[in-house]
């Protein structure tokens, strides 16, 4: 049945126009941890994957390779629903990393809260909205939305 992971990620640097510090650290440390546990099975092929994210005409594309970057599929998702959950997230980070320089450990833990519940509700309806193609885990989910924002910096 083959090895139901991904292997490699990268993103379309051209579609990322400007990134800060604290987003480059997001970034990495999704693709680290994305990259050391990870559960990605896609109907009709067999892992393991080396996948490329892009944003093109509103839609998250997936380009898939088997593990010798041999080209499978692109995998398109609509990103209108999206639309209000990177937007909200966008604007908790913004919050938490304003906290974190300058904020009581009680309002650091309110705002990390906060982001963390975005997060995970995004992570959910990612994962829905793959499942017709795509079985993954909550965590690879999760890591998965982290790079779908990091796509969408302007």
């Amino acid at each position: 049945m083959g090895d139901p992971r991904i292997i490699d990620v990268k993103l379309d640097d051209r579609t990322i126009i400007w990134r800060n510090a604290d987003v480059e650290q997001e970034r990495r440390i999704a693709i680290f941890d994305l990259l050391e546990e990870n559960f990605f099975q896609v109907d009709g092929h067999e892992g393991p994957f080396r996948i490329m994210l892009r944003v093109e005409d509103n839609r998250l594309a997936i380009d898939l390779n088997d593990a010798e970057s041999v080209p499978l599929e692109t995998i398109r998702l609509g990103l209108a629903r999206f639309r209000r959950p990177i937007r909200d997230y966008f604007a908790i980070c913004d919050s938490y990393f304003k906290a974190i320089r300058s904020d009581t450990p009680r309002g650091i833990e309110a705002v990390d809260m906060a982001r963390r519940a975005l997060h995970n509700d995004a992570s959910e309806l990612l994962r829905e909205s793959l499942s017709n193609r795509i079985g993954m885990d909550f965590d690879t989910a999760r890591r998965l939305f982290t790079l779908i924002c990091v796509l969408h910096i302007k």
